[in-house]
């Protein structure tokens, strides 16, 4: 029965409409992604990328469509004239023949059609691959075993497995249809006693089989090369079973499968499976045998009972490389004496020293919001981030930086129109002296409020505070800006007076323009926005922004780069400027170390996300190759060349000349805030932990080897402690702006093993990798050590300022040599709730100092210095007497009252709305004379004549209601290291 013309014609419609639409979505995508590129100025990449990916594409498709379909048409071309009859009776084949070979031709197409589409898919995604194969530069260095220069194995050797891979795939799928075909139309079938083939059928798979086993032996050849990458040793690269065993065995293997190749071909010419079965045959025992066996056998009995003396020269080879390819090879090692004794240290100390930075800026982000967040809306990052500015003297200073970001709209406004066209974007740079606090203990901010003001807005010339490209997860969205200049709409700052709030329209150049149909139409099926399309706010001048994050922009113009992890905001020649590191990678350079680029860079910061994760992707090779820079207000990108003598920079710059600008183009005020990257260094003294050592003997035994500490601010002790950022001065030179860390042995002791600091300001120290070796024979304690000493002995006036509502937060231990020693300052924050509902946040109320076994404490660097170096240590917690006089009893008890109750003034200041400052710093002062009386009450205390024992000492700490315990007769009382004060 025929169906109507009409119910026949809704089909092929339906098809074709269902066809349009997703072309008009393919087409939409790529036109707006043409859009961004233009507006972003890098059509270069653009075109780039997409030609290339069109023609591998193609490439790829028409390949494997050209192999696999042709033999299959030939296996089609060649059937016996009398199919199936021709071995005399039909088979199970039959029933198969005679369903599908009437839609033969509709199978064939869409069969091809597939194997076109995941070929060339394949083919397109390796473009990098394609692109470093023609464009690849010179390493001007050979490997120690082929003496093949470097490039062979990191430009050329990838592009020749990739066609391998390819051309094996294609040749096993010609083998398995062409073999299918043959069995449907009666080529050969499996009968008994045995296989039944014609001539045609015969040669067609001997060929195929023949061209398989040649391509095995390229393989083999070609696989001699990768044993640069080895890892069946002692190290990576070629062992020493890989030199002498492998490697040969290789060599036969390869020759084998010639052998076994042309008797494949042979069967072309002799009937019979003989040639066929004994050329299989051969190749797959001599794989056993000589590929598998014999490298086995001399790994147990020859390597093994010496592996030392054996894998040594290829354990060097290891060695050379791996500091070659993380860029360690000119890290200076030095012996530090750590001198541990204050008394030989001048009082005065090292001048240096003065400049620390206290403010830790994975803890103050929550101080930020809560003092210069201005409204809901606005936000700073997870963690803040640390940049150098010069003080009214001219002289750099460490700063605590933040950007003020737009979060979104208000709760209960958050529609369409607030969310794209008036919430557009945050205002403000704020900063603040790293080294010093106000008198509430609060960072001394020198660039603030909204209009940014501050000393800092002076020395900068900060002249544009807007921020539409940011951090903040808010910048994944678009927004539309731009539109009617005579009417703005897009909220700038809250202000008094008028409307409340000061408006901005967009004028910068960081957006596609919108404003004729086409592209609203494209950019309203992007994103699935109807109002995109229908809105009457936007016009000729409205521009989308999208892709606003700093990293993700810069992602999307340089997808050859790996980026760092924290990109941070300056204030460059009068803009808001965001800046990133990005680096060049492999994971091909011969001989190198291979490890997985997340675990290298895990720590503390990216274990608590305040920092983006690196992927798990294994490298051996890095270069801090790019400096690139977004610009907060109009996103544009910029990517400077740093290491110009990188040779993947130099193929990358080859396949897309002009997109990478020469340093000698930053301007002067970018080079003041350029600064060594997180990330590369996180990798490099992971590999330093072992690869300080150069000699193989020492390298195998691995007794000195190191381990980053955990954080010992972090509960989970596992956890890295990242870098730190702040001045420092090495042994014999002047104070400069650092990357710092420090290594403990890897065997289980928390005595420090070394520390190292690397030069971060640009100029013509910077990249220098200093390691200060401490003495084996002389523990010096490590962070996680300083830390505990830092709890127990200070525990009791600590813990005073930790009772109630508040909470103690440990900022970031920092470590530098100092006066021939080694420094550990700690600042320490009490966590205080303010009133209004407002999030608790960190407050600076002292600062530790540790240098040997000396510990020191006050209210600034200063007075803890003075502690340490000058003023009266600080004891271990000992119990007194048990016949304390009655008079000792009152002042002691008298001095904990008065501590309790300036401790709760300061608490009802803090919780008023807004906070009552003048009355916290009061109190504060206030809390300082009770924490002192405390300590000469104490002093007056006879000293224990035996031998203490451990007592719990009643501090405000030990009642949890908060109030001051009497103190029993016989009781000890808190001693002058609990409760003391500063001095």
């Amino acid at each position: 029965m025929r169906l109507p013309r009409r119910p026949r014609l809704l089909l092929p419609v339906a098809i074709a409409l269902v066809a349009i639409v997703a072309l008009f979505f393919l087409f939409s995508g790529i036109y707006t992604d043409y859009l961004w590129f233009d507006a972003a100025n890098y059509t270069t990449i653009f075109s780039g990328v997409l030609l290339t990916e069109i023609v591998l594409f193609l490439v790829g498709a028409l390949l494997m469509v050209g192999i696999a379909g042709g033999n299959m048409l030939l296996a089609f071309r060649t059937r016996p004239m009398f199919g199936p009859a021709m071995f005399g009776g039909g088979s199970g084949a039959d029933r198969y023949r005679m369903a599908l070979d009437p839609h033969r031709k509709l199978i064939f197409i869409v069969g091809m059609g597939l194997f076109a589409l995941f070929s060339g898919s394949s083919f397109a995604g390796q473009w990098e691959t394609w692109l470093k194969f023609i464009n690849g530069e010179s390493f001007g260095k050979q490997d120690e075993l082929f003496k093949e220069d470097i490039s062979f194995y990191v430009f050329d050797y990838p592009f020749i497995r990739m066609v391998l891979n390819f051309l094996f795939t294609a040749v096993i799928i010609s083998i398995v249809l062409a073999a299918i075909t043959h069995y449907l139309y009666g080529g050969f079938r499996l009968q008994s006693p045995g296989v039944h083939a014609s001539r045609a059928a015969r040669i067609h798979l001997s060929v195929l089989l023949g061209v398989f086993v040649l391509l095995k032996a390229v393989a083999y050849f070609y696989d001699r090369y990768g044993l640069v990458f080895s890892d069946r040793g002692f190290v990576h690269g070629a062992s020493y079973t890989d030199v002498n065993a492998v490697l040969p065995a290789k060599t036969i293997l390869a020759i084998i499968a010639l052998i076994c190749a042309a008797l494949f071909f042979a069967g072309i010419f002799r009937p019979g499976g003989m040639l066929p079965g004994v050329s299989a045959g051969l190749l797959v025992l001599s794989a056993i045998l000589i590929g598998g066996v014999y490298p086995a056998l001399v790994e147990q009995f020859q390597v093994k009972p010496n592996q030392q003396g054996k894998e040594s020269a290829y354990i060097q080879r290891n060695i050379n490389a791996t500091r070659e390819a993380y860029n360690l090879d000119k890290t200076e090692v030095e012996n530090y004496n750590a001198e541990s004794d204050p008394s030989k240290v001048q009082k005065e100390g090292d001048a240096s020293v003065s400049g620390v930075r206290l403010l830790d800026p994975a803890l103050l982000s929550s101080t930020y919001e809560q003092t210069q967040r201005i409204r809901g809306f606005y936000n700073f990052g997870d963690t803040l981030d640390v940049d150098r500015y010069p003080d009214s003297t001219g002289k750099l200073v460490d700063h605590v930086v933040g950007v003020r970001e737009m979060t979104g709209p208000p709760e209960g406004q958050n529609n369409w129109i607030n969310r794209a066209l008036v919430y557009t974007h945050g205002y403000g740079f704020v900063a603040a002296p790293g080294n010093q606090v106000d008198g509430g203990g609060l960072p001394n901010y020198d660039a603030k409020d909204m209009p940014v003001t501050g000393p800092l807005v002076n020395t900068t010339g900060l002249r544009q505070s807007r921020v539409y490209f940011g951090e903040e997860p808010s910048a994944e969205e678009y927004v539309i800006a731009g539109g009617n200049p005579k009417n703005p709409q897009e909220l700038d700052y809250p202000q008094t007076g008028g409307t409340g709030q000061a408006n901005n329209t967009y004028d910068g150049k960081g957006g596609v323009r919108v404003g004729s149909f086409i592209n609203r139409l494209v950019y309203a099926a992007k994103y699935g926005e109807a109002n995109i399309l229908l809105s009457g706010d936007i016009n000729d001048n409205s521009q989308i922004l999208y892709v606003r994050n700093p990293r993700d922009r810069v992602q999307k113009v340089a997808p050859f780069l790996t980026l760092d992890g924290n990109p941070y905001p300056a204030i460059v020649d009068g803009r808001i400027t965001w800046i990133l590191d990005g680096y060049t990678t492999s994971n091909d350079y011969p001989y190198s170390q291979s490890e997985s680029l997340g675990d290298m860079t895990r720590d503390a910061s990216t274990d608590r996300r305040v920092i983006a994760q690196q992927p798990s992707d294994k490298i051996n090779y890095i270069r801090n190759s790019v400096k690139a820079t977004v610009d907060a207000y109009d996103g544009t990108v910029t990517l400077y060349g740093w290491d110009t003598n990188d040779p993947l920079l130099k193929t990358w710059s080859k396949a897309f000349p002009g997109i990478i600008r020469p340093a000698s183009e930053m301007s002067a005020d970018l080079r003041n805030h350029v600064r060594y990257p997180e990330d590369l260094f996180k990798v490099q003294r992971y590999t330093l932990s072992r690869y300080h050592i150069t000699n193989p003997a020492a390298f195998y035994s691995g007794q000195d080897f190191w381990n980053v500490p955990g954080d010992p601010t972090q509960n989970d002790k596992n956890i890295k402690q990242p870098p730190y950022y702040l001045t420092t001065t090495m042994p014999g030179g002047t104070p400069t702006f650092s990357l710092t860390t420090t290594f403990v042995p890897r065997q289980g002791s928390a005595n420090l093993s070394a520390f190292m600091a690397v030069d971060s300001s640009a100029g013509s120290g910077y990249g220098r990798l200093r390691i200060l070796r401490m003495p084996s024979n002389t523990p010096i304690p490590g962070p996680g050590q300083v830390q505990n000493a830092f709890q127990s002995r200070l525990a009791g006036q600590l813990n005073v300022m930790g009772v109630g509502s508040s909470s103690l937060r440990y900022g970031n231990l920092l470590t530098l040599p100092y006066a021939g020693g080694l420094l550990y300052v700690e600042p320490v924050y009490v966590q205080v709730a303010a009133g209004g509902g407002q999030e608790p946040y960190p407050i600076l109320q002292r600062v530790l100092v540790s240098y040997g076994n000396k510990i020191g404490v006050g209210p600034d660097l200063e007075k803890a210095l003075a502690e340490v170096f000058g003023g009266q240590q600080q004891q271990p917690n000992t119990p007194t007497e048990q016949n304390v006089p009655n008079q000792a009893n009152t002042a002691i008890n008298s001095a904990i009252a008065n501590a309790k109750k300036a401790y709760e003034d300061a608490q009802k200041a803090l919780q008023s709305s807004p906070p009552n400052w003048d009355a916290y710093g009061e109190a504060q002062k206030r809390l300082e004379e009770a924490l002192k009386a405390l300590e000469g009450a104490n002093a007056q205390q006879p000293k224990p004549s035996a031998t203490p024992s451990a007592t719990p000492s009643a501090t405000p700490s030990a009642t949890p209601s908060g109030s001051p315990p009497a103190t029993p007769s016989g009781s000890p009382s808190p001693t002058g290291s609990q409760a003391a004060g500063t001095s």
